[in-house]
């Protein structure tokens, strides 16, 4: 504690009045704007650099999600950016879930954002890209994204920071669930699970949760759950199974189960599973394997109060945001999280490749993520698939990826971020890697798997 005497505690109280007045001046500025996120000053501290420190030209935009403002299932360096802003701009973006349409009536009726974009007729739809593989709409994979983002001055070689001040619930737009939210969690066919079933039998289950969207309640419960039916699209072709999210549920053909996980709360972790710049190798890459500019990380971690760090591979970073979670567990093992639609706010800032060395970013090639208490370095089993795998790249990673290769190359990101931005030695890392560093799976089910590596910054004076 200060003493009244102290000329150091004068300047503190100083300092500290007038940090308490820039806060507060920042505040009233931002619940000026309408599109501020709710509780979007709560995290005014992500990755350690405080938000008060902006430049003072900083400027606050807002990018709705439509029909015009998302691409469906892929990331591009061709996409037309939707938004350009300066480094240290603060940007809050909607993000739609591509699984709102399990129940339409909760999470896309009176919703005109969502409805324009699952605009979806015998004859036309909101988005045309709309589908996985070679099938409908040539979509590559199958998560809406918002944006690209377009960082003015971001050239290849240096690093994005995105750090994540505020995350929001998109409510219900249908009167009847006023100051509810829900999502969507599908044990799918591309699960882990899908072929180790106790009766032998193969099944897909679509569990439906409610999330307090006032902030009141920190946890989901589930409400129902049905088992896919053979879906008829509006073009008229069959799926019998989940071919891709996205498909129109029409509950007449269901039989849903309203007596699901009674009593079992599910405590809510909103973030996004999708986050990420363009990659330079391919003009068009399917969203669903993450590689080394992020995209389908699917780390619960990225969430308010935390920073990523990507590395830029083209000019202007082109940013997207999309997959939005209101919680899941490390692994994702069935398939997917509660897959709910969420609006975040986020403050770009842009580290330049000349001012890396000596700093924890020396050397980052990777999506890697801070908190207010670790660093996480996020591996896969290929750090950069399209390069790693040729030309076929994007069909072969869904047939070698592996946990192995996954932590053999969070420990290979590990031991280096200890040497470099901690100045440890090959054996100081190691040790410290066995004792201190926790490993863990962060998803098995995107085609190129994740391990994850923790380390807690108080480890270090």
């Amino acid at each position: 504690m200060c003493k009244g005497d102290d000329p150091s505690c004068a300047d503190f109280e100083i300092h500290h009045r007038q940090f308490q007045e820039d806060m507060a001046r920042e505040r009233r500025d931002f619940l000026a704007s309408r599109f501020a996120a709710k509780g979007g000053v709560a995290a005014l501290s992500a990755g350690g650099l405080s938000l008060a420190r902006r430049p003072p030209a900083a400027r606050h935009h807002h990018l709705p999600a439509n029909a015009d403002t998302v691409h469906w299932g892929f990331f591009s360096k061709n996409l037309k950016p939707q938004l350009e802003v300066d480094p240290g701009d603060i940007v809050t973006i909607e993000a739609l879930t591509h699984q709102a349409s399990d129940d339409h009536e909760r999470m896309i009726e009176g919703d005109p954002g969502a409805e324009s974009v699952y605009l979806w007729t015998k004859d036309r739809k909101g988005v045309a890209r709309r589908g996985a593989g070679d099938g409908d709409g040539q979509g590559l994979g199958v998560h809406i994204c918002t944006g690209p983002v377009l960082v003015r001055g971001a050239a290849p070689g240096d690093v994005l920071e995105v750090r994540i001040l505020d995350v929001a619930v998109r409510p219900s737009a249908n009167p009847k669930f006023a100051g509810l939210a829900f999502g969507s969690n599908a044990a799918a066919n591309w699960g882990y699970h899908y072929d180790d079933f106790l009766t032998g039998e193969k099944r897909e289950v679509v569990t439906i949760y409610e999330i307090d969207a006032t902030g009141e309640r920190e946890w989901a419960r589930a409400v129902y759950n049905f088992r896919w039916p053979n879906v008829v699209d509006p073009f008229g072709k069959a799926h019998p199974t989940i071919d891709y999210p996205g498909l129109p549920i029409d509950h007449a053909t269901t039989a849903r189960n309203w007596d699901v996980l009674k009593g079992v709360r599910v405590p809510i972790r909103p973030h996004f599973g999708v986050m990420g710049l363009a990659p330079k190798e391919a003009n068009d890459v399917n969203s669903v394997p993450p590689s080394y500019t992020g995209g389908n990380i699917d780390n619960w971690r990225i969430g308010k109060g935390a920073s990523v760090y990507y590395p830029v591979a083209v000019p202007g970073a082109l940013l997207s945001v999309g997959d939005p979670h209101a919680s899941q567990g490390d692994s994702e093992l069935c398939g997917t999280a509660i897959e709910c639609s969420l609006t975040g706010t986020f403050q770009l800032v842009l580290h330049k490749a000349a001012t890396l060395d000596g700093t924890p970013l020396q050397g980052v090639d990777f999506p890697m993520i801070e908190t207010r208490d670790e660093w996480v370095l996020q591996g896969f089993s290929y750090p950069n698939y399209l390069a790693d795998l040729g030309a076929a790249a994007q069909s072969e990673i869904f047939r070698k990826s592996s946990i192995d290769l996954a932590m053999r190359d969070a420990f290979r990101k590990m031991r280096r971020f200890l040497m470099t931005a901690k100045r440890l030695t090959e054996d100081e890392a190691i040790s410290l890697m066995s004792i201190a560093v926790d490993f863990g799976i962060t998803q098995v089910v995107d085609g190129n798997w994740g391990v994850h590596a923790i380390v807690r910054k108080s480890l270090f004076p």
